[in-house]
């Protein structure tokens, strides 16, 4: 019986202890949990452009590098920027990333949307036809004009611009003609000039500048340009750049550029922005005819904020344990430190405090008994002729209790001493007449 009134006593005082610490655990981990981002997810999906264009070909791009790190990227074409924008705007088109061109919109308007950085150039090719030369484009007042499709980025940028100098619908003929139908309207005199944004590497610039009947413009107020929409920039069309041989552009041209951006909803996965950040720069890195090496991307957006995670990898790089070890890996292990810093930081005092409340308890017990002893023996002093069989009772009391204690072996000395203290004074009652 006395064995199993101890085992039950140090189960009570296991349960004492234990709770606490149970407690101060499960509340570390709570508090922890509420930092740690869930795990990437193995699929997004990035809005471009038409199949055909440069938006489309970096994306895919992009999701070779992340393939690598066994994120799929899926690419998904559009009709230009306005259409990329629409469905990052359309919580249900699930669609997280897009390529943006500059001027179509800023953080005002869609405050839900943050940048990864401008990763590339986009000129703006502004070719025209007739012996006179255009170097504004307040000369194309009057005149027939194509300016892009409906939901097109080239668009939105063609009426911006023409707008700064006065140019609209109602003093100018403004065409919904794009690509090869605007080329087409230009060359069989349908059209007075026309609006692109495309790569120098693009078949049709190639083809309107090698047509002798077609001119390109050189933008004389390309600097003011870019005073006025600080997502533009002068760049400048080297002669002879696309076809040294036969030297075209027969010489230098200023033209003005639209800086892309790779842009996110807010709610895009950290992890997913160091990927795609990493991929970006393996890809626009290398530079290109109108940037050099390094350029881009970067960590600028005159119309974005910058993800704090990107901006973060621009200066610093990737994290410790991505350029060692593989994304999945590194992403596990920085996730778990994150959950594992504030337990271990309730744990380790508890290996101290745990042992120590114990002892205490015990201490504190076994003081209390010879508290209890010392004030029997006071009434034995105060009271020699008591009756003996209440004070025998109260010894045995004392001895049962005693013997329920749950001792650490480290306490047996204290423990034993205790007992033979009681065991002192049942013989004092027993030798009382």
């Amino acid at each position: 019986m006395a064995s199993t009134g101890s085992a039950r006593a140090s189960y009570r005082e296991f349960l004492v202890l234990l709770a606490p610490a149970v407690l101060a655990v499960a509340f570390a981990f709570w508090f922890a949990y509420q930092f740690v981002e869930p795990a990437p997810p193995s699929q997004v999906a990035i809005t471009t452009g038409s199949k055909t264009g440069a938006y489309y070909n970096f994306a895919e791009r992009y999701a070779a590098i992340l393939a690598k790190s066994g994120i799929t990227l899926e690419v998904e074409s559009s009709a230009g920027s306005l259409s990329n924008l629409s469905r990052l705007r359309d919580d249900e088109s699930g669609d997280t990333l897009a390529l943006l061109q500059g001027g179509v919109t800023n953080h005002k308007r869609d405050p839900e949307l943050v940048s990864l950085g401008r990763v590339f150039l986009e000129p703006v090719w502004v070719f025209y036809k007739g012996s006179a030369k255009v170097e504004r484009l307040a000369q194309l007042k009057g005149r027939r004009v194509a300016i892009g499709g409906e939901g097109s980025g080239t668009r939105v940028l063609a009426l911006a611009l023409l707008k700064a100098n006065d140019i609209n619908e109602s003093n100018t003929t403004l065409l919904p003609l794009s690509g090869t139908a605007a080329a087409k309207a230009l060359e069989a005199g349908d059209a007075d000039a026309m609006f692109l944004v495309l790569s120098p590497q693009a078949q049709l610039i190639g083809q309107l500048l090698r047509d002798p009947d077609i001119r390109l413009m050189s933008f004389k107020q390309a600097e003011a340009y870019t005073r006025i929409f600080q997502y533009l920039s002068r760049i400048t069309l080297p002669a002879g750049v696309i076809d040294l041989d036969e030297q075209i552009p027969g010489e230098d041209v200023t033209l003005l550029a639209a800086q892309a951006a790779l842009v996110a909803r807010k709610d895009v996965h950290p992890a997913i922005v160091g990927l795609m950040v990493q991929a970006a720069r393996e890809v626009h890195r290398p530079g290109g005819i109108f940037s050099r090496n390094k350029e881009f991307p970067k960590a600028y957006d005159p119309e974005f904020p910058m993800q704090h995670d990107a901006e973060r990898l621009y200066t610093r790089g990737p994290p410790f344990l991505q350029r060692f070890l593989p994304f999945w890996l590194a992403n596990f292990i920085e996730r778990t430190l994150i959950m594992l810093i504030p337990i271990a930081t309730i744990m380790l005092p508890l290996f101290r405090i745990v042992p120590w409340a114990y002892e205490w308890r015990i201490r504190r017990r076994i003081l209390y008994w010879y508290g209890e002893l010392k004030q029997l023996e006071k009434t034995l002093n105060q009271d020699a002729t008591g009756a003996q069989a209440h004070h025998l009772a109260e010894v045995q009391r004392i001895e049962q209790a005693v013997g329920e204690i749950p001792v650490p072996l480290h306490f047996s000395d204290k423990l034993y001493e205790l007992r033979a203290a009681v065991d002192l004074v049942r013989k004092r009652i027993a030798a009382m007449v």
